[in-house]
């Protein structure tokens, strides 16, 4: 099953569309089916459970963090993952960029963009982004491939449509002022409900889960260990 809504989903996306498999929760067999069936990119919302599917499937795909991370968790995430999507501030930034400067790496990062203003959530809220871009841009073993933005949870995909056309506005208007350390190519939008609405409006990563792997079962998953 997982190998058919891979290469489903993989036959649907437009040229230059990259699929991050979205792996909370799953166990590292489930990812490597998907790896196995064509997935170029596993992302993974927490370090540990990251650490356990690598060990299983290694280099086999790109490793992507979409997840809230922790800075406590910053020196194993510099590590494993080929990109970081979730950089939210300046101090999460700083860390990765001390950290990185350790191992001798440079990693390349998304900012994420909360485009619904929801203060539960984490992320740059858009009136801001262009001031943090800025600041972390200073940041030698960083850097800026794009932006990305998760948007309010809607049933009707439709709904999100605003958000990503905001965060892909914010995009172009980062891209013109040319920057140092920050190269404007990437725009992750959309989950498994939103993503062919994200591509409308100009994404070029989709994060998907249950349409690759089925409904989560929670009750599998691990929370992050503080």
């Amino acid at each position: 099953m997982i190998k058919q809504n891979v290469c489903q989903i993989l036959n649907e996306l437009p040229n230059g569309v990259e699929l991050v498999a979205a792996a909370k929760t799953r166990q590292p067999e489930e990812i490597l089916a998907a790896v196995e069936a064509g997935v170029k990119i596993v992302g993974e919302n927490y370090v540990q459970e990251a650490v356990r599917a690598y060990e299983v499937i290694g280099n086999k795909a790109k490793w992507h963090f979409i997840g809230y991370l922790q800075r406590n968790k910053v020196k194993k995430a510099v590590r494993l993952f080929d990109m970081i999507e979730t950089v939210d501030s300046v101090e999460i930034a700083k860390e990765i960029d001390k950290r990185c400067a350790q191992i001798g790496k440079i990693m390349p990062v998304l900012i994420e963009i909360n485009s619904g203003r929801e203060k539960q959530k984490s992320g740059v809220f858009p009136e801001k982004t262009e001031q943090v871009v800025k600041e972390i841009s200073t940041c030698p073993n960083i850097r800026i491939m794009g932006l990305m933005t998760m948007g309010p949870r809607f049933g009707n995909p439709e709904d999100s449509r605003p958000y990503f056309v905001e965060t892909k506005k914010i995009f172009e208007t980062i891209k013109k002022l040319n920057l140092p350390n920050v190269e404007m190519r990437y725009l992750s939008m959309g989950m498994t409900n939103s993503y062919k609405i994200a591509i409308q409006e100009g994404a070029n990563i989709v994060r998907v889960g249950s349409k690759i792997f089925g409904e989560r079962d929670y009750a599998k998953g691990q929370d992050e260990p503080s």
